[in-house]
């Protein structure tokens, strides 16, 4: 899909803050929506901050594409990738134009309930029952939401409740005998109060697709829970509270009777427990103040097992903030001071326990130097009591004569390194030696936005760079005394990222066309593809019905570690998808990897001998699951 180019005021004392998320207006044929993921915001045209937009509309089509989570809905989108960090777990993070999945801050209506640095499990326990759009700022957020935020922002907005009940209810079937029920039930409790609640039940069986005793597709059961609280005042005070709540077992590795090649029995389970809590207070304080206060708290619990090492672990983290801003007719501002946290206890491996603690000052000021120059400066200083006194800038330009938009960034950011690095995903700490000497990883991020709006087309190209310096990565152990196999060290050279990314939309009456090439130049990245592209076609009568096709190309992409091969084949992926809706009942069927390809199709998963690390998989580097089909049905209420 093409993302609108959103604009997000959370704390403009103009803009209701009862998350008002599917306001639209139109204006000479151009979509214009209220985000959220900036600091301070205008309408998208008007912006120099770019947030794009994945709407209601491509969330409800993708919802019925796999309702469990929310993979499929962000992998489609051009310049974001879910990578696959687990061929046996399944756990997958998100990379925004080539940067790694740990740099990507992934917020629930602006706050971090799924942790500061989110678990790359979490990405497949949330499911877009509830959403109303997502926004997504590509490069360095630090100066906006610290460490966690080097590469970039992903922000899940949720529906907001009406005036009236409402509610539905979505039931799922695959293929690959997995089952999904999802329900979304919202009411206005008083005049100023009203609620709304998500849950749902997944599972999957273990699938072994090529039949040599390893799974596949990891199994699992899931329940999520997620009510929310919505109250307005009658000065325009509004508070915004969220609790969570995920249980899930998963687990993966030899099936019964099977062993790895060393002829042992290896299993890769995982049960996870994850609550959390969050709230925002929004106040104006006068014509052109507004106060806004924030938090959320998360904890989560871990049984491990890795083949004969068993893990239990605690996850948690918390943020409070604070921040005040003003308005004036050319100018925006904000400041604000934030305390996060972050907090992990392991009984088994406890040299690894730690606790960051991040005091931190931001401010952001926009400018409106005239109707088609607009400016935007944020800077944030974080003092991390592990690794130091950070400083984390960032300015954004936009031209927009006409009917062009014409946007520059740059932003510059630091992460706070810890042992959950992508390749630890799958093998878990038995095998690590204790980190040591380790620097903040630290990047700089560079962006041209060109894009141009008509009434039925838009067109979009985007050049990116990013120069990442101390880059964590897993090694064999140099110390041949010592009693690790593995270690964590800092890469040194710096990481060099450049790329293009291109979109185009046309709409014609009922039917919408979508094309989007994604070109990334990063020689010293394994599992990146150099060239990738898009193409949807979608056909949608809402009321009535939607039929669509999806055609994606992954290019060739270099393999570390893999003894079957260097490169990766290039391959695409094919899908169908049909919905007819009849009154409140919609009845759907989907089809995905028509083309059937499997990454065990070419060469096993499985290695010939155990790695340093424990690990017994290579990468996934390409569909793992085959052809599937899936149909189900929604009723709403």
């Amino acid at each position: 899909m093409l993302p609108l180019i959103g604009y997000a005021d959370e704390n403009d004392p103009k803009h209701d803050h009862d998350h008002d998320h599917d306001h639209h207006a139109e204006q000479e044929g151009v979509e214009r929506i209220q985000v959220r993921a900036s600091r301070l915001g205008k309408i998208s045209t008007q912006s120099a901050t770019r947030t794009e937009i994945i709407n209601g509309e491509e969330i409800q089509e993708k919802a019925i594409m796999r309702p469990g989570n929310i993979s499929m809905l962000v992998a489609e989108t051009g310049g974001v990738r879910v990578q696959n960090t687990s061929p046996a777990l399944g756990s997958a993070n998100i990379r925004l134009q080539g940067l790694f999945g740990r740099y990507t801050q992934l917020l629930s209506d602006g706050l971090p309930l799924y942790g500061g640095q989110t678990a790359s499990i979490g990405l497949l326990q949330i499911p877009p029952t509830d959403l109303a759009n997502v926004e997504i700022i590509k490069g360095s957020a630090s100066s906006l939401y610290g460490g966690s935020a080097l590469g970039g922002v992903i922000n899940l907005i949720s529906r907001t409740p009406t005036d009236d009940f409402e509610g539905e209810v979505l039931a799922n079937i695959t293929s690959r005998n997995g089952q999904d029920v999802t329900t979304y039930l919202a009411s206005p409790l008083t005049d100023s109060v009203s609620a709304s609640v998500t849950g749902g039940l997944h599972h999957q069986q273990q699938q072994d697709l090529d039949d040599d005793g390893w799974t596949d597709m990891a199994g699992y059961q899931r329940a999520t829970l997620r009510p929310r609280l919505y109250w307005q005042g009658e000065e325009g005070a509004n508070l915004y509270v969220t609790l969570g709540l995920m249980n899930e077992d998963r687990e993966s590795g030899t099936l019964p009777g099977a062993t790895v090649p060393d002829g042992n029995i290896f299993l890769q389970n995982q049960d996870s427990l994850r609550t959390d809590a969050g709230f925002i207070f929004d106040k104006p304080i006068s014509d052109v103040l507004n106060l806004n206060i924030r938090g959320a708290a998360m904890r989560q619990t871990h049984e491990h097992l890795f083949g004969d090492v068993f893990d239990e672990d605690n996850h948690r983290s918390y943020l409070l903030e604070s921040s005040l801003s003003g308005y004036t007719e050319k100018t925006a501002w904000l400041v604000g001071v934030a305390y996060q946290a972050e907090d992990y206890r392991s009984d088994v491996f406890d040299a690894f326990n730690y606790r960051f603690e991040t005091p931190g000052l931001f401010s952001q000021l926009d400018y409106d130097a005239t109707d088609d120059i607009a400016l935007s400066f944020s800077a944030r200083a974080d003092w991390h009591n592990v690794y130091g006194t950070q400083f984390s800038p960032r300015i954004s330009v936009l031209y927009s004569p006409d009917n062009w938009i014409i946007r520059g960034a740059y932003g510059e950011g630091f992460f706070a390194p810890s042992p959950f690095i992508e390749d630890i995903d799958d093998v878990g700490l038995s095998r690590l030696a204790p980190l040591q000497g380790i620097e903040a990883e630290k990047a700089a991020t560079t962006s041209l936005d060109i894009s141009y709006i008509a009434d039925s087309y838009e067109a979009s190209m985007t050049l990116f760079s990013s120069d990442v310096d101390n880059v964590t990565e897993l090694v064999e152990t140099l110390d041949a005394s010592s009693p690790y196999a593995v270690e964590i060290i800092n890469a040194e050279s710096p990481t060099e990222i450049d790329g293009m990314e291109l979109l185009l939309r046309y709409r014609w009456r009922d039917f919408k066309l979508t094309g989007s090439y994604l070109y990334t130049d990063a020689p010293t990245l394994d599992l990146t593809p150099r060239h990738s592209a898009g193409f949807v076609l979608m056909w949608e009568e809402h009321g009535s019905h939607i039929v669509g096709f999806e055609a994606y190309y992954t290019g060739t992409q270099s393999l570390a570690d893999n003894p079957y091969r260097d490169t990766s084949k290039p391959y695409w992926h094919l899908g169908l998808l049909g919905q007819i809706t009849l009154g409140n009942v919609s009845l759907f069927v989907n089809a995905e990897n028509l083309l059937n390809v499997r990454q065990t199709r070419e060469d096993s998963l499985l290695l010939l001998q155990q790695a340093p690390s424990g690990r017994w998989t290579t990468d996934i580097w390409s569909r793992n699951d085959g052809l599937i089909f899936n149909a189900g049905m929604r009723y709403k209420f």
